[in-house]
């Protein structure tokens, strides 16, 4: 019997994604980016210097940092200080490595970018929002820079967003949401750019295991859910709030 999304969704329909720009003051580039119930603010920020190992390289850098607030899920997190779980640590290794796919950090020169990934509610697919999100806040934060002289150019070079797919009675399924996360049978996150090459993929059996036919059929509906996620990006840096509803990209007033 196939598996029955609990809000009705497609196999390969979205969850209702928006993005709103410029969400605090003092960041060059901050979004609130919503996936279904999941809620990141990304915020981007600049400083002079990289770390030691690009030091007179003329090679920028980007960091990632990744934070669950304590009231993000239905039981509290205890904030995390000095020690991260491994989970955010593998977490914002991710972030970082995927947003770095987007720049060219020779154009960037010694200037260190820091994404901060801060999860409002969680719903899954935390990293895979913040991903998306933060190349949203990027943009801004990198346009600012190439406006106020800082740069000549904006170093982006790629696009990148990326989305979850699960197997659910064998099925592939786009985009799970926390309680579709627990059932799956094999999870996976994919990130790519806008060539639709893959710059990482993160796939677990949870039990047993899957075959190469079931990872392509994982990977043909990722590649459909980004290309939807870069359409949703696009239309978000042009003008305004965009939410998809019922399959249709509409600006929020």
């Amino acid at each position: 019997m196939p598996w029955q999304r609990p809000d009705n969704r497609k196999p390969d329909q979205l969850r209702p994604i928006s993005f709103k720009r410029e969400f605090t003051r003092f960041a060059p580039g901050s979004v609130l980016a919503k996936c279904g119930n999941t809620e990141v603010l990304c915020t981007v920020t600049v400083q002079e210097g990289v770390p030691k190992f690009l030091q007179d390289t003329g090679s920028g850098w980007l960091t990632a940092e990744y934070r669950m607030l304590p009231g993000a899920t239905p039981e509290r997190q205890k904030r995390e200080f000095l020690k991260l779980s491994g989970r955010t640590q593998e977490i914002q290794r991710l972030i970082g490595r995927s947003l770095r796919a987007a720049l060219d950090l020779k154009a960037l020169g010694e200037l260190t970018l820091t994404v901060d990934a801060d999860v409002l509610q969680a719903d899954a697919g935390t990293r895979t929002t913040s991903i998306t999100g933060g190349y949203v806040a990027l943009a801004d934060a990198l346009d600012k820079l190439v406006k106020t002289g800082k740069l000549t150019r904006s170093p982006l070079s790629h696009q990148i967003a990326a989305v979850s797919v699960g197997l659910l009675e064998g099925e592939p399924y786009l985009d799970l949401d926390y309680i579709e996360d627990v059932a799956a049978q094999v999870d996976c996150n994919i990130v790519m750019n806008d060539k639709m090459e893959i710059i990482e993929i993160q796939g677990t059996a949870e039990e047993g295991s899957f075959s190469v036919n079931q990872l392509n059929q994982i990977l043909d509906v990722a590649q459909q859910g980004i290309k939807e996620l870069f359409e949703a990006q696009r239309l978000a840096l042009g003008n305004g709030e965009w939410r998809m509803e019922n399959g249709e990209w509409r600006i929020k007033n």
